[in-house]
């Protein structure tokens, strides 16, 4: 019986703990300041920054850690019909992402989990 409450008391806490994500998903809106953090891993996963490859041939220079800390603009707001919402973000002081990107997108709800995108 405490086995079945503990399963019981641990998902509803997961299922809250999902609920706090969505609702801060849908206070995104045109206009707002975003922070790009840091990925869990070795790459940005939620941010659809461009393989190195395009970059250089663009002219820019491959810098991923560079990239933390920046403060971004949200320019548009996308819902999918499987739910999820993409954002395009272009940067705070108007330069461009590794010098060749204006605007790039992301999964807003997946960047805010992570961490990838903070908000201020």
């Amino acid at each position: 019986m405490k086995k079945f409450a503990f399963a019981l008391l641990f998902s509803a806490s997961l299922l809250h703990a999902q609920d706090e994500v969505k609702i801060q998903t849908s206070d995104v809106q045109v206009g707002d300041v975003l922070e790009i953090g840091t990925p869990e891993t070795r790459a940005y996963k939620h941010i659809d920054f461009p393989r190195a490859n395009f970059i250089i041939k663009r002219g820019g220079l491959a810098n991923y850690k560079a990239l933390k800390g920046n403060r971004v603009v949200v320019t548009s707001v996308e819902s999918n019909k499987d739910g999820s919402t993409k954002i395009k973000i272009k940067r705070k002081d108007g330069g461009r992402f590794f010098g060749s990107h204006n605007v790039v997108s992301a999964d807003i709800s997946n960047a805010l989990a992570t961490g990838e995108l903070v908000m201020n």
